[in-house]
């Protein structure tokens, strides 16, 4: 959509209220809204200011005017405020210069896709990714001083067995046992129904949805594959659309990745694939019906894994499901078929077209401005440098005798671990400025102070274990 198409748009739909979102470091829309009127063809040059230094991890007091520049592909009539209102996803540059801002993650998206062209291997990155989220019909939490706790209630958590309903029907899910059951069971289709009409309204192009693996409320609604830059927008207006959705109902959706023990955590699992000339580049004779450039691919990912996951899993509660021998991938192994490798060539297609690598280790509070151009690097590394990923294991690795499973690397077992490799490992990162040291730096100080947080806190269930000692 161009900009006169956009001018074109909030007239036939008499908009009155114009609203610029963007992405922060955390992966959070940002936004503020103006009436209509400063809607114009200059504006998608000109932009409008803002305070970036009240943005976290962004700008000083000292320099802290920033622009929002407007990108007129992204248009769409957002279906949730009262007032009829066209949303925008925006760019960030800076005033003085009009640079593209360093610390911006949608900046990033642009210089990966750029950098990707210009080595020649590929023109087009796609990416697909399996978010998955819980729904929740309560949410309570607080920490003080002397008090920790948090409650998270679902009307198909396991624990509601015996609860007084008026009348309580049964149907709760046992742990482990919530994927693909049909109503009453699942008590959540209409709701997720109605995430993907809103979804394809606005133009996202949904594969399908379902009830995941946990109890209480796990989700997942899949994305068909798009090129980065327009994945990455799309995915954050899916956590929009789904977060919002969920509170018209009364209910809460949460991309957190373990809110409940001992159940399924919600992952990520990533989906990507080069092409050059419209033909795809990842099929061929070797392993899987991979070419040699997909298997280096796959090398790439499996040596900078470790670095991967402080941009792919980018929260301490990330690695409370990245834990070897429960339902997340953490062995630095890569197979077909096999969902207990981290790196996994799905055969659901024998068409070359098909041919991908799935990264199973990423879960939904990533960034995807940082996670899918981060996997690119990993991927193109791999390449560049013909980086040999070992045999394949197409084995069970969550049944492997304990001498075999001791030599197989694993991923950081918290996010203090990921981001010293992160730290020790980002070279491939900053290849063609596309992640910049800054960013790195300034990612890592913030990331730290989050372990931190949690880190100097007593756990509830430290009382449980100690207090009598």
């Amino acid at each position: 959509m161009t900009p006169k198409e956009v001018l074109a748009l909030a007239q036939a739909k008499d908009v009155k209220i114009l609203d610029l979102k963007f992405c922060d470091i955390h992966g959070n829309w940002q936004h503020f809204s103006v009436p209509v009127s400063e809607l114009s063809e200059d504006l998608f040059e000109e932009g409008l200011g803002f305070d970036g230094s009240s943005i976290r991890g962004w700008q000083g007091i000292e320099a802290s005017d920033m622009l929002v520049i407007p990108s007129s592909e992204t248009a769409f009539i957002d279906p949730f405020p009262e007032i009829t209102t066209l949303s925008l996803i925006c760019d960030i540059e800076d005033p003085i210069t009009r640079e593209p801002y360093d610390r911006s993650p949608r900046s990033i998206a642009k210089r990966a896709q750029q950098y990707l062209q210009s080595t020649g291997i590929a023109d087009t990155a796609y990416f697909g990714p399996e978010a998955e989220f819980f729904v929740f019909d309560d949410v309570r939490y607080q920490n003080t001083n002397n008090t920790s706790f948090y409650s998270v209630d679902s009307e198909e958590g396991i624990w509601n067995t015996a609860k007084e309903e008026f009348p309580n029907q049964g149907y709760k899910i046992r742990p482990k046992e919530g994927y693909l059951p049909v109503p009453p069971t699942d008590k959540l289709m209409d709701l997720r129904n109605e995430m993907v009409m809103v979804m394809s309204e606005l133009g996202l192009n949904v594969e399908c949805q379902h009830h995941e693996v946990a109890t209480g409320g796990q989700c997942e609604i899949d994305l068909r594959f798009d090129t980065l830059l327009t994945m990455a927008d799309s995915l954050c207006l899916y956590k929009y659309i789904v977060k919002n959705v969920a509170y018209l109902h009364g209910k809460t959706a949460t991309f957190m990745p373990k809110p409940l023990f001992g159940d399924n955590g919600s992952g990520m699992h990533i989906h990507s694939s080069l092409w050059k000339g419209n033909k795809p580049i990842m099929a061929g004779e070797q392993y899987a019906g991979l070419s040699q450039e997909a298997i280096w691919y796959i090398g790439g990912i499996l040596k900078h894994a470790p670095a991967l996951c402080a941009l792919c899993n980018p929260t301490n509660n990330s690695y409370k499901r990245l834990v070897p021998g429960y339902e997340a991938p953490v062995n630095l192994a890569y197979s077909a078929r096999n969902r207990s490798a981290i790196c996994r060539i799905p055969m659901y297609s024998p068409s070359p077209k098909a041919k991908r690598v799935e990264f199973r280790c990423p879960d939904p509070t990533a960034n995807p401005y940082l996670a899918f151009p981060a996997i690119l690097m990993a991927g193109l590394d791999g390449i560049e440098n013909q980086i040999d990923p070992g045999d394949p294991m197409d084995k069970n690795l969550y049944d492997l005798p304990p001498e075999e499973a001791h030599a197989i690397k694993t991923v950081p077992d918290s996010l203090k671990g990921s981001l010293n490799a992160l730290a020790e490992d980002h070279g491939f990162l900053t290849k063609g400025n596309v992640f910049s040291e800054d960013f790195i730096h300034n990612f890592i100080k913030i990331k730290e102070r989050e372990y931190d947080a949690v880190r100097l806190r007593p756990h509830p269930y430290e009382f449980e274990l100690y207090f009598d000692i």
